[in-house]
């Protein structure tokens, strides 16, 4: 049972980093260019509302699977 947290644990830490780094586009280099788009807001339509809701479901699938590796191994 333990094995299996912990696989489940390392490709849900993976697909979060995943994510996360794709929400993350085009702000790497913003302040080189002299450009601030930090004040704008811009809605999230399609792609962008569907990767921010994964996010948000990945990232409480591994508190959970972090909270059960514990209680398992504790």
């Amino acid at each position: 049972m333990e094995l299996y947290i912990d696989i489940a644990l390392i490709i849900t830490s993976i697909a979060l980093i995943a994510s996360v780094i794709l929400q993350n586009k085009g702000v790497g280099l913003g302040g080189l260019t002299g450009q601030d788009s930090g004040g704008v807001f811009t809605a999230r339509r399609g792609i962008e509302k569907t990767l921010f809701w994964v996010t948000i479901v990945l990232s409480g699938l591994f508190f959970i699977l972090t909270f059960a590796a514990v209680l398992i191994q504790g």
